[in-house]
């Protein structure tokens, strides 16, 4: 038994002036307490540099348990008791099972230390083995990885950037992670971002030099597209040349002929205007392009490679639109339009071929950018030009760019609205450069029949205007009835309607001749009319010239005929259209001039000659049996005049160039017997003004092989007015011209004044045909009673 239990120990706690060590031994004590982690408390305390506090917790920790405990002691002291005796009695048996226990181990140690010997070389070989296996495969590894690395230099050698990049790629998703050389791994990780951006640069490189390569590729690619959309163009206006070539040898030939057109064949035009291969002609080649956008995409960069691509053409388009001020337009327009269409030929191809790398919306606006660039231009161009030719030749190119890229989808119609806005001071200039030429054409004109001494310049003045009278080609030297003046404007108008036409061709417009026809009027009316009738009024001084011209007007008149055939021709409209919309003349106010030139001085020669007929004897006691002597004269000179005439004027000309004269003839002769040179005339001097008039209707009569029946009644007609005023002094009925019907079919032109005046004049002297006025129941002529009954009605009416 023990003794009686000591005193209890009680615990005093510290008193202590910092409230924190309090605090911190109340967490200590609650830690041990729950059986946690003394860790952080031991750190701390050395780490504040205070392990002695920490310890005297710890003690003071200690001794409230030991109260504790030594209180629990003494309320269970007697069962405390009991369990002494209880281990002191199993004491015994631990000692035995101690040494059953040494003994045991002996044995076994005895017997297992051989075998933990093997274990242990075992372990150790195992992990011998492990390493070895280890290091195997890191060597195989290794040598993969070299491999790799080796095709990646050789294909960044050979700039297969492509293939590197996916070697590159492979040793990052295969090798990287399975490197155990931390050394190896960290020179991988350095030079894999070095050799995509060593990649980067070069393709970058290649794709700049491209850019500036295409530049020049382009503006050729633009030729070459423009130059084939030209000669198809030359190829159509074969074929067209060939079928009107060969309607009008249908329209004039009487036998039937059957025409076929061979057609080119024009596969070998591609239809796109360049090859579908990567290169062709003007050497067209994607390749750089599509390998750093290819590039650009593995690299994981396409979006920005895009926006760069885009913003680079866009720059290098913006740099085409630049017109130099030192070049004229008209030498720089066709580079500046090929630069231009041969962008866009690019640009197509890529957005077919490239793979996404340019959308169809950014073309449509590069394209709207570039249409409103070129319209502007033009517009400022046109605007500075005064030269029909030069508007001609950009109007073509820019038809020509038009049709080129529209093959490609490419809308035109503003560039087309632009050129037809020109159109009226297209023509405008085109007419004041035909007024210019025509002006010198016909002041050259020296009024002299056109001598032709072969072949090819009757085929050239003559049939190439359509202005002969015959089909047939006469002998050679060969005179033509017209003067050089009028194949010269013939040229020179033709030479109008084709540039018309071409000017008006491809330009969008498709039915166009009524746009050509107006200005072909304009020229012909204002410009030709003009400058022959101011000819006509100033350079005309002698019969000879004026018949001339009137026999040039002639054959202008066929000449019109053909102009508006071959602008119908040109502009695509069926001829039997043109012919059922005949239009009058348009030079029918020169024609009138020299028709009015050539008869007024016709005139002019025969009052020469009717001067003669002063010398007729009013009173005479005879009539002249063959005529007086003016009209005698008069009739040689006409004579003469058709002679000369009929071979170079046409017989309606001719025929109204005589109606003028003799109509002067008649007014001249009743002018005569009116006037007061003559006082008065017997019946035989009218009698031989009868004779004249007779005379010269015989020989109207006589020009019916040139005329025919009906312009010789034309003829005689002229000479109506003295015709039936003799008739009327000569009728035994002279007061039948009271009767309106009488006076309307017989004196229709007789005025009743000069009837009075003349009738007047009319006396015999020995009365022996009219007697005298004497009383109611003297004698007098009835015819005489029957005249003063007609002039004294006719006072009365007036």
């Amino acid at each position: 038994m023990l003794s009686s239990k000591p005193p209890r120990r009680k615990v005093v706690p510290a008193n202590g002036d910092d409230s924190a060590d309090k605090l911190d031994q109340l967490l200590l004590s609650s830690a041990i307490s729950n059986n946690e982690d003394l860790g952080p408390f031991i750190r701390k305390a050395f780490t504040s540099g205070k392990p002695e506090t920490l310890h005297h917790h710890l003690r003071h920790f200690a001794r409230s348990k030991e109260s504790e405990i030594e209180e629990v002691c003494k309320a269970h002291y007697q069962d405390f008791i009991l369990a002494v005796d209880d281990l002191r009695s199993l004491l015994s048996d631990v000692d035995s099972l101690k040494s059953s226990l040494s003994d045991s181990n002996s044995r076994l140690q005895h017997v297992a230390r051989p075998l933990l010997s093997s274990l242990d070389a075992f372990v150790e070989t195992r992990n011998v083995s492990k390493n070895v296996n280890l290091a195997i495969d890191s060597v195989r590894t290794c040598v993969k990885l070299m491999e790799v690395c080796t095709r990646a230099n050789r294909h960044l050698a050979d700039d297969n950037f492509y293939m590197a990049l996916k070697c590159v790629d492979a040793i990052e998703r295969e090798y990287l992670d399975q490197t155990a050389s931390s050394t190896l791994r960290r020179m991988l990780e350095k030079k894999i971002p070095e050799i995509r951006s060593y990649i980067e640069r070069k393709v970058n490189k290649e794709f700049g030099d491209w850019l500036v390569e295409i530049r020049v590729v382009s503006r050729n690619l633009g030729q070459l597209a423009i130059g084939q959309a030209s000669a198809a163009r030359q190829r159509e206006e074969d074929l067209r040349i060939k079928q009107r070539q060969a309607e009008e040898q249908s329209r004039l030939s009487v036998r039937d002929c059957i025409y076929a057109l061979e057609e080119e064949d024009e596969d070998g035009i591609i239809a796109g205007g360049i090859g579908e291969d990567g290169g062709g002609a003007a050497g067209f080649d994607l390749t750089s392009l599509c390998r750093a956008y290819h590039i650009h995409q593995t690299l994981g960069l396409e979006d920005r490679f895009k926006q760069y691509y885009f913003e680079n053409r866009k720059l290098q388009l913006t740099s085409d639109f630049q017109v130099s001020s030192m070049t004229p337009f008209l030498e720089s327009h066709q580079t500046f339009f090929a630069q231009i269409a041969g962008f866009f030929v690019v640009e197509d191809r890529v957005l077919r071929a490239g793979g996404g790398l340019i959308s169809k919306m950014e073309v449509e606006n590069l394209w709207d950018i570039a249409v409103s660039k070129m319209c502007s231009v033009l517009e400022d161009q046109f605007s500075r030009m005064q030269t029909a030719n030069h508007l001609l030749l950009i109007k073509d190119y820019v038809s020509l760019l038009g049709v080129t890229l529209r093959r490609y989808g490419y809308p035109i119609d503003a560039l087309l609205d632009v050129l037809s806005k020109h159109r009226d001071k297209y023509h405008e200039l085109l007419l004041s450069d035909c007024r210019k030429l025509i002006a010198e054409a016909v002041a050259a004109d020296k009024f002299e029949q056109m001598l032709m001494k072969k072949e090819y310049e009757y085929s050239m003045n003559v049939l190439s205007f359509q202005i002969q009278t015959s089909d047939i080609i006469p002998a050679f030297p060969y005179v033509a009835p017209f003067s050089s003046t009028v194949p010269d404007c013939c040229r020179i108008v033709r030479s109008f309607i084709e540039d018309s036409v071409s000017f008006m061709s491809y330009g969008g417009q498709l039915e166009f001749y009524e746009v050509v026809k107006k200005y072909l009027d304009r020229l012909l009316s204002e410009v030709l009319d003009e400058a022959l009738v101011k000819l006509i009024n100033t350079s005309i001084n002698g019969v000879s010239q004026a018949m001339q011209m009137a026999a040039n007007m002639a054959v202008l008149e066929r000449a019109c005929d053909f102009f508006f055939r071959h602008a119908a021709q040109l502009s695509g409209v069926p001829l039997r259209m043109v012919e059922r919309s005949r239009r009058n003349f348009p030079l029918r106010k020169a024609r009138d001039a020299a028709e009015e030139m050539l008869s007024g001085l016709l005139k002019a020669k025969v009052d020469g000659f009717m001067t003669l007929i002063e010398n007729v004897n009013w009173m005479g006691d005879e009539a002249p049996q063959s005529g007086n002597e003016y009209v005698n004269e008069v009739i040689i000179y006409l004579e003469i005049l058709v002679s000369t005439a009929q071979q170079i004027l046409p017989s309606q000309v001719l025929k109204r160039v005589l109606q003028e004269v003799f109509a002067h003839i008649s007014e001249k002769i009743v002018g005569t017997l009116v006037s007061d040179s003559v006082k008065r005339f017997n019946v035989n001097a009218i009698t031989g003004i009868e004779v004249d008039i007779r005379l010269l209707e015989s020989f109207a009569d006589n020009q019916a092989s040139l005329f025919s029946d009906g312009d010789v009644d034309v003829l005689r007609a002229s000479l109506a007015s003295s015709k039936q005023l003799i008739n009327l002094l000569l009728s035994n009925h002279p007061e039948n011209f009271l009767n309106p019907v009488i006076r309307e079919r017989s004196y229709n032109t007789l005025d009743h004044k000069k009837v009075v005046i003349v009738s007047e004049k009319l006396r015999d002297p020995s009365d022996r045909l009219f007697g005298t006025f004497g009383s109611r129941g003297a004698r007098q002529n009835p015819k005489r009673k029957s005249l003063d009954t007609l002039i004294k009605r006719l006072r009365d009416v007036s």
